[in-house]
């Protein structure tokens, strides 16, 4: 499996900053206020072990913490005005407490826009813009988006879904909502791409999608990679979630040799220094 090289600068927008990926992969750690998500339920859903967590993700190195208030699984029903209140209060206590690049994990344009007034500056959104308004709220934002490739929507099973070639139908999915969020009035250095591995995929065909990041790295944005304690590395080696620490961290391994630049993580401190020896290891000699 041959190591991407990228051809030229890649510049990715937070907030007011200007990060450059070319040859350096962001650590964004997971901070989750839900009481259901597939990975340690319900852990950090009370305040004082959310913001215990977001200290810990921070002192181990996250380059930006994304905050979510309903996991992409089937699950009980969580309203727009319950999502609110779980997100919109710690993100503004985040933007106070550090110095760190904020991102909200949603796909409803209301509580992207309300995250956005206290301190978010990245719209992740796993639905690919299903909301009409979800990009003009980024737009007028300034803020920068997630697209994000799914077959159905978030919330929903799919358990059987079909690709001639999951490589291809994925990029061609992800050019398209590019265009979508550059006519909406964002800038290459506001869209950032992920494969979006186990939502509508098999664990063979998110495999496939690490294994051929590259190819997406090449679409020219910068390639977020959520593999982190994900079903396809439990379905492929038998391993519990609780169990998937070794195997995440050996798909961020692959996923920055195959170009992948921002890496959406449980494991922070473990993921940093996956990061930062690989960058000794594939230096240039002087």
């Amino acid at each position: 499996m041959p190591v991407f090289r990228p051809v030229g600068p890649l510049v990715v927008a937070l907030g007011d900053r200007r990060v450059d990926l070319t040859t350096r992969a962001l650590v964004m750690g997971i901070l989750n206020r839900t009481k259901d998500s597939f990975y340690a339920p319900a852990a950090t859903f009370e305040l004082e072990a959310f913001f215990r967590r977001a200290e810990e993700l921070v002192e181990e190195g996250a380059d930006l913490l994304d905050v979510g208030g309903v996991k992409a699984g089937p699950g009980e029903e969580v309203s727009e005005a319950e999502e609110l209140d779980r997100v919109v209060p710690v993100i503004a206590e985040l933007a106070r407490r550090f110095d760190v690049p904020l991102s909200v994990d949603t796909w409803r344009a209301a509580v992207a826009r309300e995250a956005y007034a206290v301190g978010a500056c990245v719209g992740n959104d796993i639905s690919g813009f299903a909301d009409p308004q979800y990009l003009h709220e980024a737009a007028t934002a300034g803020a920068t988006v997630v697209a994000t490739h799914i077959r159905l929507r978030p919330r929903v099973a799919d358990p059987d879904p079909h690709y001639d070639d999951v490589t291809e139908s994925v990029g061609a999915f992800l050019i398209e909502r590019r265009r979508w969020a550059l006519a909406a009035g964002l800038t290459h250095e506001q869209v950032i791409l992920d494969a979006g591995l186990d939502l509508g995929k098999t664990a063979t065909q998110s495999l496939e999608l690490l294994r051929n990041s590259a190819a997406l790295a090449e679409l020219g944005s910068p390639l977020l990679l959520s593999a982190s304690n994900k079903t396809f590395l439990g379905a492929l080696l038998d391993l519990e979630v609780t169990e998937r620490r070794a195997a995440s961290l050996a798909a961020v391994a692959i996923g920055v040799t195959q170009g992948c630049r921002i890496l959406r993580v449980h494991e922070v401190r473990g993921t940093v220094r996956v990061r930062d020896t690989l960058a000794r290891l594939m230096e240039v000699p002087q």
